[in-house]
């Protein structure tokens, strides 16, 4: 698998040749230098670590500063990635060229936290009646049983945390690579905050 820790820049739009607008994505791509290889002789299975974004000396403690050998540099994000489809050496570094070939990624992030939601927020809950003394307007009506078995079965809808989640966006088309800027455009929305830290992928379904 072929991937890329990035930081999503923000939203804009494009014109193509005609003149139709497209909704994208920027996706900020720091050099990525490989951290460290996992073989399957050493560690059981085969992967590539990859860090971006170098950080101070100053903010590195020592247990965090000893995976990074071979002179490379402490970097704020470390990925794990398993079946590298790509040859590649401690030290060595990848920008967005490595990507340039693809049509489609997926894209790898954090959602965004809504905090504590009900159920229509939640759970897209239809909700009771909104006329005078219902008492019924918001919320998530029953939620067990009087007889067997006696209690909440596990995975009921109900409120709680919402967003702040892992979530995968699939089959995001790229509409275009900038190797000068180190930005990729990708139609559409992906998960999480602008400055958020993502993974975009080669397209597994395509």
């Amino acid at each position: 698998m072929i991937g890329l820790i990035g930081k999503k820049a923000g939203m804009t739009q494009v014109f193509d040749s005609e003149g139709i607008l497209t909704p994208v994505t920027v996706i900020k791509v720091e050099p990525n230098v490989v951290v460290a290889n996992r073989t399957v002789e050493g560690d059981g299975y085969s992967a590539v670590v990859l860090g971006s974004v170098e950080m101070k000396s100053s903010h590195v403690s020592k247990p965090y500063a000893g995976q990074f050998k071979n002179d490379t540099t402490p970097k704020k994000h470390v990925m794990e990635l398993r079946d590298f489809e790509k040859e590649c050496n401690v030290g060595d570094s990848f920008g967005v060229e490595l990507i340039e070939e693809f049509s489609y990624v997926d894209v790898i992030g954090t959602s965004k936290g809504k905090g504590f939601q009900g159920v229509m927020k939640r759970h897209n809950f239809s909700g009771g009646r909104a006329t005078h003394g219902s008492k019924f307007h918001r919320a998530n009506g029953s939620t067990g049983m009087a007889a067997y078995p006696s209690k909440v079965i596990k995975g009921t809808k109900m409120a709680g945390r919402m967003g702040g989640e892992r979530k995968t966006v699939q089959n995001l088309e790229v509409v275009k690579v900038d190797a000068e800027k180190n930005v990729v455009l990708v139609k559409g929305a992906v998960p999480g905050t602008k400055d958020s830290v993502v993974l975009v992928r080669k397209a597994k379904k395509k």
